[in-house]
């Protein structure tokens, strides 16, 4: 968590615990290889070069992406490449959010956009369950598969 605490300390009272809490849980249930970092605005969780050496097709100096999060003006933005990239998995993500009821899913291609703090933690569950299903090894595979072609 050291390399967000600079993107946490500048978030608004009323997002800090629940942004917290969302990136603490994903440094524990992201499967292992996954790596933080953040580059100010946004805090990301990505394959690092040590796992996929080509980084990320449109600036190869850059880790693979994953998950990223944002806070931005009206929302707080939880960013998943796997839900854009995997139909299977966002459908997944589908039930699940069904499955914790909390509330109306407002998403794009691969942003679930939190316009309320309390929905965020309303959707804990279903964002943990969400990070187990794709290991790194799973998303470089979907990545070149389905992206970088």
């Amino acid at each position: 968590m050291e390399a967000l605490r600079t993107f946490l300390s500048e978030l608004t009272v009323d997002r800090k615990a629940p942004v917290t809490s969302l990136l603490t849980a994903l440094n524990q249930h992201l499967p292992q290889g996954f790596e933080p970092h953040s580059d100010g605005r946004m805090a990301h969780f990505s394959v690092p070069h040590s796992l996929y050496p080509n980084g990320y097709h449109c600036n190869p100096k850059q880790p693979l992406p994953f998950i990223s999060v944002a806070s931005m003006k009206g929302h707080v933005g939880f960013y998943h490449m796997g839900l854009y990239a995997d139909p299977t998995l966002q459908k997944q993500f589908l039930q699940l959010w069904e499955k914790a009821n909390c509330g109306k899913l407002d998403m794009g291609k691969s942003c679930v956009r939190f316009k309320r703090p309390a929905q965020l933690i309303a959707a804990m569950p279903a964002l943990i369950e969400l990070m187990k299903l794709m290991s790194p090894q799973e998303w470089i595979s979907c990545y070149e598969q389905n992206v970088k072609a």
